[in-house]
This record gives structure tokens, sequence and C-alpha cells, in this order.
């Protein structure tokens, strides 16, 4: 037995809405019926439901005005539209793939070694070489170890799809892209600044991570969730410890200190979170709010792990 997201009303059938991934009774399992976010996506003003057949559905003065690039490439039918909805596991692969590509292709097969010129300027985002544009978004996907890398995609697969569901696939894209390009540029102008142009680069997802894990903070500040998986403890309590010990130790790493800075990218993940934190204020009462984290399709329950564990990559 579920209780209806809506009214409270317990149902031994509930239906799962598609859009919003929340829980409903029959009486208000239509997307209308519970004031679904997902009905923005519709991109229907007219409240005319397009069934694909006439484009003068779309435009009453006979005309055809399709819809933005993105929704046809991404939407029901388009060419990609197996990638609406799964951006998270999308991100985790290109992750591993840009992995595999600095660790076994490059160093094999193009005799190119993490501190040669070629694979730094390829993936790596460093204060001396801000003009590689590229390296904003492949540093991102780039990772300093098997380590960093895998504890970024726990964090990942756990948090990434629940903010997806809930955000949407296109503005969970913005969002990742975002805080991630932000974070890396944070910590190589603080670098650039107190070190100069040859202090140490940034690569990793961690920046990115943070962000989606700052939406939720904002939209369910007391969801429970694990620290090392082991702790419990509501999730801004992870979130605003993660930002002071971030703020502690970014600071003491731009300053020299390096106590507790490590090669860690502290500032990258303390700039990634506030966008998140932004942008879940801005969003919130306009999407649903997650009560539970969820696993592929089905609901979970409301454990889960606590937060990026693993560092954001910096050397």
């Amino acid at each position: 037995m579920a209780t209806c997201d809506e009214c409270g009303a317990h149902e031994n059938m509930p239906y799962q809405c598609r859009r919003c991934g929340q829980t409903f009774c029959a009486e208000h399992r239509l997307p209308e019926n519970h004031d679904c976010p997902g009905l923005g996506d519709w991109d229907d003003p007219s409240g005319v439901f397009d069934s694909g057949f006439d484009d003068s559905v779309r435009n009453r003065g006979g005309g055809s005005t399709s819809g933005g690039v993105a929704d046809r490439v991404l939407g029901t039918g388009g060419p990609l539209g197996y990638f609406r909805g799964n951006m998270s596991y999308v991100f985790l692969g290109v992750m591993w793939v840009t992995f595999a590509l600095q660790f076994f292709v490059f160093p094999l097969l193009l005799g190119a070694s993490p501190r040669s010129s070629l694979w730094q300027a390829a993936f790596v985002l460093s204060p001396g070489h801000i003009e590689y544009v590229w390296t904003w978004i492949t540093s991102i996907f780039a990772h300093g170890g098997f380590t960093h890398i895998a504890f970024n995609s726990i964090a990942l697969y756990f948090f990434g799809p629940v903010v997806e569901r809930y955000l949407d696939t296109k503005r969970f894209t913005a969002l990742f892209f975002a805080a991630g390009i932000v974070a890396g540029l944070a910590q190589v102008l603080s670098t650039l600044l107190t070190v100069g142009p040859f202090g140490a680069g940034v690569v990793g997802a961690s920046g990115a991570i943070m962000g989606v894990l700052g939406v939720l903070t904002v939209l369910n500040p007391n969801l429970k969730v694990y620290l090392y998986f082991i702790i419990p403890m509501p999730l801004w309590v992870l979130t605003l410890g993660f930002a002071a010990f971030s703020i502690v130790a970014g600071f003491g790493v731009a300053a020299g200190g390096g106590v507790v800075g490590g090669n860690v990218a502290h500032l990258a993940h303390l700039a990634g979170l506030l966008v998140g934190l932004a942008y879940g204020v801005r969003v919130k009462g306009r999407v649903g709010v997650p009560q539970s984290l969820q696993f592929g399709g089905g609901r979970g329950g409301p454990g889960g792990p606590g937060g990026p564990g693993g560092p954001g990559g910096r050397f």
C-alpha cells in the first residue's frame, strides 16, 4: 500500500508518474490532475495534445512551428530520445570512456603519459592555459585515478537520477555542465592569482556532482543519507559540513597552508555547491520534491550514500 502524494489517500494499486516520479491514486494519476511539473515539457500553450499527425494542430494558422532543436532531437521518437531521463548514466559512461582514454589509449597508443603536454592539453584545465576552452568540458569527465573516479561514480549514480527525474533532462544537463565549468574555473583562477600560471590544474566531476547535491539539499534538506554508507544524517547537515570544510581547507590551500587541502580542489567543490544551491532556490516550488533516493525505475528506501566521498582531483 502506498500514499498518494497529492491527497494523502492510501492506495493499494498506486500509479507512478513518469514525468515527476511521484506516486498517486487513480483520481490524481493524470499529469493535469496533480499539477505535474512535466506538463511544461509539452510546450503546448493551446492545451491541445499534439499527436504529430497534423502540423496545423501546433499552429492554428496552418503553418508548422516546430519546437526547439533539443526537443526534436531528445524528444520521444527523436534520434537521441533514449537519453531523455538517462543523462546521469550517460555522464557516467562518458566519465569511464574518458578514464580509458587517459590511462590506456593516450599512454599506450599515443605515447602520451599523464605528464606530457599532449595529455595535459587534452584533459586538464590548468591556470596557464585557461584559453583551452575544450578543457572546460573534458576536465569534468577526466579524473586523477581509479579511487577518484570510483567515488564520483558512486555519488553520481545515487544522486544524479533522482535530481534528473525532478528537474527534467534539459535542466539537469545544464546544471551539470554549469556547475562543473564554474567549479573548474573558480579553482584555476584562484590558483592563477595565488600561485601563478604554473600552479596545479584541475580534473574531476566533483564540482558538477556538488551542484547536483546542492539542488537536492534545497529541494529536500531533511532527506536521510548515510555518510560513507554508515553514519545516518539529514542531507542539510552533510552539505553544511562539507561546505564548511571546503571553505577552511580551500582557503588554506590558496594561502599556501595546505594542512588539510592535500590534492583536493576544495574551492571547486564549494563553487559547484553554490551553483547547485542557487539553482535549487530558483526551481523550488516549480518542480516535485524527492522524498527518497530511487534506483533504476523503482522507488527506493529512504537511505542512500552520503554524498561524494571522493575528492575532486587536483594535480
